[in-house]
Formats: C-alpha cells, structure tokens, sequence
C-alpha cells in the first residue's frame, strides 16, 4: 500500500516561474515531450482569463477585499497532489486516473473552497502523473490582532465576521497542514493510498533544498557501494583461497556454502536495479540542479540590470521633471512680475479704472447679470424687475420696473436706481418694509 503525496509551499510574488513550467512555456529536461500533449487544465477559467496568473489577479480582484495588498503577501499557495509511483501507474493502468483527478478537485473544494482554486494542471509527461492546484488564501472573518496590538489601549470598531481577507498564514497553520494530510489521506483511501508517519520528525523543506539533500544522499550511498564492493573483492579471493585449500568433502561442503552466501549477500546489493536507478537518477538530478541554479543566477543577473536601469531612468526623469518646474516658475514670475507693473501703470494712467473694477463687483453682488453690468459700466441704463440684494440688510429687496444707470459725481462712479444712490434706495426699501411691518402688527393686536 503505498503512500498519498500533498504537497503545499507559498509563492512569491507572480509565480511566473512557476507558472512558465506548469504550462509548458518552458520545456523541463526531464519531461517526455511525446507525452506533453497529455496534460490537461481540470479547471476552465473565466472570461477574458487566458493563463494561471491572470487567474490568481481575477480572483484577487472579484474576492471583495477591502484591505490594500501588500507588496511581500503572499497571493497564490502551490499545491502538489500525486502519490507513490508505483500506486500512480497502477490507477493509469485501472484507468482510474480521470476518477481519481474529479476527487482531487473535489477535495481541494470542500477543504478550501471552490472559488479559492484558480487553477489545477494534471501533468502526464514526467515520470509519475500529479497535479499542479493553485491555491488564493482567501479567508473570511475577523483578523486575529497581534500581541502588541492587544496591549494598546484603543476601542477598534467591531468588523464584520463575514469580511474577506488574504491571509496565507492562516491556512498554513501546523495544525491546519497535519489535518490536511489527514483528510487528504482519507480522501485517497479509495485508490490503496494512505498517510504517511503520523507524528515524524521530518520538516517541511523547499523542493530545491530536497533536490540537495538527495544528492548528498546519493553521494554517501556511492561511497558506502565503493566500500562494499571492496569488501565483494576481498570476499572472492578468500573465496578462491578456500577452493585451492579444499582436501576433503566437508572442506568443499564449507566452501561451497561460503560462496553460496557471499554471492547472495553480495548480489543481494549489487544484483539489484535500484542501485543502477539511483545513480541514473542522480544524474539527473544533477543535471536538472544545475540547470536550475544557472537560470537562477541568470534570473538574478537580468534583475539587478533591471533595478539598476530602472533607478537611472527614473532620476533621469525625476530631475528632467524638477529642471522644467524651475523653468516653468521662472517664466511664470517674469510674467506676473510683467502683469503687475503693467496693471501699476495702467491703474496710474487711468485711475477711474479702480473705481469701475469695485463697480463691477457690486453690480454683480446685487444680482445684475454680466450682461447687464456690462452695460451698466458703459454708462447706459438698464430696465430691471426683479430682486436685489443688500450687503447692508443682508436681505433681498424686489425691484419692480426700475431703472439702473451709473453715474460720474466729480471723477466717482456711483450706481443709481431710479436715479437715486443704490445705498439710499436699499434704505428707503427697507423703512418701507419695517413701516409694513408695524402695520400688520398693529392690525394683530386689534
């Protein structure tokens, strides 16, 4: 009975690397290209979505997030699903496998949420089938406050227990990543699949960090072969030593039984294919590390090139930006510099010019439209009905059919209504208005 595999790591950034293998825009050495053409997405995307990344951004943006994303959070979780291989081949060969990827994903939705899974990618054209889920951490409920958070003495306003949050941490719990490969374990019990050891002491390491470890392993176990094979030499001449010394019946008996069980411990290591499979595999392996370490360094090249370019263009243009400001502040001085020597000298020629300005202002506070100011300024009449209103009274009054024209009384422009100063018609209205009011009170009291 072999083993359920889940594997789940979080992701940086866009994944882009990652998303490259997942779908085959990049070609890995170790797939079997006569195969690619097996792969298949389990997962439609929606409308306008085109690949895994679009995908990850889609849900991010229709999830109802009310907090800003943070550049270092992480946005999509991978998750691997496989088993041993033998188990794997067996369910392909039982033409299980489209039975067993319906209960992958089934299983990733009742655990995670159907709308949290963007993306699900069966591999067939490695060694052993598997499927690449991509997991977006959203979550629901209010977000747990840290210590120091707690020991500040502030009243936060009770959230809603239905808000969404992006929060992977809170899914990557030791206790959460346990009962996962409880549940998945059961999930997959149908296909001859269990958990692994419950309770060990192995930790969680990144996929390059295994890939080391394994060459090191291969490593200590071709130096453990070389020293056994000394041990297979030394073996069969003492061996050939006893056949030559062989006298009697009971010594060939002996010796032949010698032989028999140093040949079958000896064949028992190095009879085997798995020793012959190992070292094909570490090779590689280290062909596979290797690649992946240069295209790293590559990667990191090609990076730090991009920073480095992009901070000198972007002083460029900051500066670029600052020297036209400048340029722009100078010009724009000058010019009101030029403006108000001219206005001074405009205003020394002409002073009734002044007078018409604060003119202008009170035909229009008093409700006279620009046309009429207009007008007004170039000292012909207006017919007016309607309402005007007093700064004085900070009321309005109504004007029914009256005349406003402005007048020069030696050198000081004055705006009449009927002839009369604007000032003193407001005044007359308002007796009237207060002679109006006695009245009506005086009728009351009665």
């Amino acid at each position: 009975m072999g083993y359920a595999v889940l594997h789940m790591e979080k992701t940086s950034g866009t994944d882009a690397t990652m998303s490259a293998h997942i779908e085959r825009t990049i070609k890995p050495k170790n797939t079997d290209e006569n195969r690619t053409h097996l792969n298949r997405e389990l997962i439609r995307f929606p409308d306008g979505v085109e690949n895994r990344t679009q995908a990850i951004q889609y849900r991010l943006d229709t999830a109802g997030l009310t907090r800003k994303i943070g550049n270092n959070q992480v946005r999509a979780i991978r998750v691997l699903l496989t088993g041993t291989h033998e188990d794997m081949k067996r369910i392909t060969n039982e033409d299980r496998l489209d039975e067993w990827c319906e209960d992958n994903l089934k299983y990733l939705a009742d655990t995670f949420g159907r709308e949290n899974i963007v993306s699900a990618v069966l591999h067939m054209d490695e060694q052993t089938p598997h499927i690449h889920a991509t997991l977006v951490p959203i979550v629901k409920g209010v977000r747990k406050r840290k210590k120091k958070e707690e020991q500040v003495k502030k009243r936060y306003r009770k959230k809603p227990t239905d808000t969404a949050r992006l929060c992977a941490d809170e899914i990557m719990t030791r206790a959460r990543l346990k009962s996962y490969q409880d549940t998945y374990a059961q999930a997959m019990s149908a296909y001859g699949l269990q958990r692994g050891i419950d309770g060990s002491e192995a930790k969680h390491i990144s996929t390059r960090q295994y890939y080391r470890d394994l060459m090191q392993k291969t490593e200590q176990l071709r130096t453990d072969i070389g020293q056994l094979q000394d041990r297979k030499e030394t073996a069969q001449e003492e061996l050939k030593r006893a056949k030559k010394e062989v006298q009697t019946e009971k010594l060939k008996g002996a010796a032949t039984t010698a032989a028999t069980n140093i040949a079958e411990s000896v064949g028992s290591l190095f009879g085997s294919n798995k020793v012959k499979t190992l070292e094909r595999e570490n090779i590689t392996l280290h062909q596979v590390v290797a690649t992946h370490e240069e295209t790293i360094e590559t990667l990191q090249s090609k990076i730090q090139t991009m920073q480095a370019d992009h901070s000198r263009q972007l002083l460029d243009m900051q500066q670029k930006h600052i020297n036209e400001l400048q340029v722009k502040e100078i010009g724009h001085k000058k010019e009101v510099a030029g403006l108000t020597t001219l206005f001074n000298k405009t205003l020394k020629w002409f002073p009734q010019i002044k007078d018409m300005i604060n003119l202008e202002r009170l035909c229009l506070t008093v409700g006279f439209s620009k046309e009429q100011t207009a007008t007004l300024l170039t000292g012909k009449p207006v017919d007016y009905n309607g309402e005007l209103y007093s700064e004085e009274h900070k009321r309005k009054f109504m004007a029914k059919d009256v005349k406003a024209k402005v007048f020069s009384d030696n050198g000081r422009l004055i705006l009449t209504i009927d002839l009369r100063p604007i000032g003193d018609w407001f005044k007359e209205q308002f007796e009237k208005l207060k002679q109006g009011l006695n009245v009506r009170q005086s009728r009351f009291k009665l």
